[in-house]
């Protein structure tokens, strides 16, 4: 089973904006709202896409200075453990 990762965005512009940069780098990545568990403000948006793509994602990510905030990684039980702060 291929596991999933979620980049954490503070709107859901930003959010959209970074699912564009990585659909030029090949990533495909779709826009979620972000559970509330994992947010500080209550509200805010993340990509999925799948984990063994998250190293390349946030290179583009960083390349094209687009600001991200954390990055969870969904575990088998559904639950998100943080990877990067």
């Amino acid at each position: 089973m291929q596991r999933s990762c979620l980049i954490l965005f503070r709107s859901l512009t930003y959010a959209q904006r970074g699912r564009l940069i990585l659909e030029r780098a090949g990533i495909t990545a779709t826009v979620r709202k972000a559970p509330a568990a994992v947010t500080d403000r209550g509200c805010a948006y993340g990509l999925k896409l799948r984990s063994d793509r998250l190293s390349q994602a946030l290179t583009a990510l960083e390349s094209a200075g687009a600001d991200h905030g954390r990055v969870f990684e969904y575990q088998p039980d559904g639950t998100l453990r943080e990877v990067l702060a």
